[in-house]
């Protein structure tokens, strides 16, 4: 007999959880270097855009399909299937990207927590960019120091999911979410008062069109897909924890309307502080490690700002992280019967094993050949493989699940249960056939190389 399915404990509960793990870094360290790169203001757009007509009816669809199973991802097509093999295929692939992500996100979380401490002590104190940029890299090349904080984000993370969904992940979402939105909103304000909050304003918002690339629109929507935690059998197992009461079309709106709004506060935040002191926008990845502090250390109150953001960026990522673990414990306890604390300890062991490679990247201790034969660390390979192929793909077979596969029939009912908007089924189901397989496998063939569209349109 099939134990009884813990649910949520109220709905906002369950839209500040789940808000919570699609923030991530996605949002505070992936959206501003990606909007830099991309021109800004068209990108934006584009971006919100594609997040509504997208990644919002694909969200949608992971909902659905995860309530009505009340299972973990593998057991959910295991369900809905009929046990099919192909498909049960693809929620192991949601469980691997959760994990192959969790492995590699520890060791990015936990030079934030690294940085929240050398902020207390502030560390910028008379240096110049270069050795800013330097103690990054003397950071991610210290095996020993990088493996501490991987271990320490790792332990938290088990700390958080051990209770389980209304006394763990709900409880400490509701606390580290409303946290982060306050602490977003002071920086926020804080930013508008330099001199170069105008321009970040304008480069945000105006839509300048000498700037975009046509693959940009390919980029807005992987960035959707990104920051919205599709593919990864976050919101199918996110999903499984709902009552059918609750109204997903509207939930997954909200939902949805946050990540936009937390994604331009991030920008909004960040972009002014860029802009008073004459850097490019285009910082890349480096940005929240090399380019931020320097910037900060040059601002009255420092130590706060500095120890506040990066007190932020671990918030925003602890908040997805507890959903990675979450995802592949809670298979191990509907398919092999596990009790919570074996599954969350064993998975979050697993994961801190795993990413040891990952931790030990910017090292000659593990792997030292790996850059030369794969032409990337062990951390960039993986980061790569769940970006470009694995996240991508879930996405995709979930769209065909949910679009062609699936009784019209049960995806109707789910959709209809305990929602207002049933005027919406009928665009949703075009858009979950047609629209948005058609949009990821673009992503899919441009990331691999197989078509360049810049070159198409022109």
């Amino acid at each position: 007999m099939q134990k009884q399915r813990e649910h949520w404990s109220s709905h906002l509960g369950f839209i500040l959880a789940a808000a919570g793990s699609a923030i991530g870094l996605g949002t505070l360290w992936k959206f501003p270097y990606v909007t830099g790169e991309n021109g800004g203001g068209l990108f934006v757009l584009i971006y919100i855009l594609c997040t509504f007509f997208i990644g919002i009816p694909v969200f949608i669809a992971e909902l659905i399909i995860g309530r009505k199973a009340q299972r973990g991802a593998v057991g959910i097509f295991a369900t809905l299937s009929d046990n099919s093999t192909v498909w049960k295929g693809v929620g192991w692939l949601g469980v691997a990207s959760s994990f192959l992500i969790m492995s590699f996100y520890s060791v990015l979380a936990g030079w934030g927590l690294s940085y929240v401490f050398m902020s207390l002590n502030e560390f910028y104190k008379g240096l110049d960019a270069d050795q800013i940029g330097h103690v990054y890299e003397l950071l991610s090349s210290s095996g020993d120091i990088t493996l501490f904080w991987h271990l320490a984000f790792t332990a938290i993370t088990v700390a958080v999911v051990l209770p389980g969904v209304r006394h763990g992940i709900e409880y400490w979402s509701k606390f580290m979410t409303s946290a982060l939105l306050v602490m977003l909103l002071v920086l926020c304000v804080y930013s508008s008062t330099l001199e170069g909050f105008g321009q970040a304003v304008r480069f945000i918002f105006y839509p300048d069109f000498s700037n975009f690339k046509p693959s940009g629109v390919l980029e807005a929507l992987g960035l959707s897909f990104f920051t919205l935690s599709l593919g990864q059998g976050i919101m199918l197992t996110y999903g499984s924890y709902m009552r059918r009461t609750e109204d997903i079309p509207k939930t997954s709106a909200i939902i949805g309307c946050m990540i936009v709004f937390i994604s331009i506060l991030a920008g909004l935040m960040i972009f002014p502080v860029i802009f008073t002191f004459g850097f490019t926008p285009a910082s890349g990845p480096g940005l929240v490690f090399k380019t931020l502090p320097l910037l900060f250390a040059k601002l009255p109150g420092a130590i706060l700002i500095s120890t506040t953001f990066f007190v932020l960026f671990v918030f925003t990522a602890l908040t997805s992280a507890i959903a990675l673990i979450e995802v592949v414990s809670a298979n191990f306890i509907d398919l092999y019967g596990w009790s919570r604390k074996k599954a969350v300890l064993i998975t979050g062991a697993s994961c801190f094993i795993f990413g040891i490679p990952s931790a030990l990247s910017g090292t000659n201790l593990l792997f030292a050949n790996w850059p030369q034969i794969f032409g990337k660390t062990f951390f960039g390979t993986i980061d790569n493989l769940v970006s470009v192929w694995l996240l991508p793909i879930g996405g995709l077979m979930i769209s065909i699940y949910v679009g062609w596969v699936l009784d019209k029939s049960i995806s109707r009912e789910e959709f209809l249960a305990g929602t207002k908007f049933g005027w919406l089924w009928h665009p949703w189901i075009f858009f979950m056939r047609w629209i948005c397989p058609a949009a990821i496998l673009l992503i899919l063939l441009q990331q691999t190389g197989l078509i360049n569209i810049d070159a198409l349109v022109k």
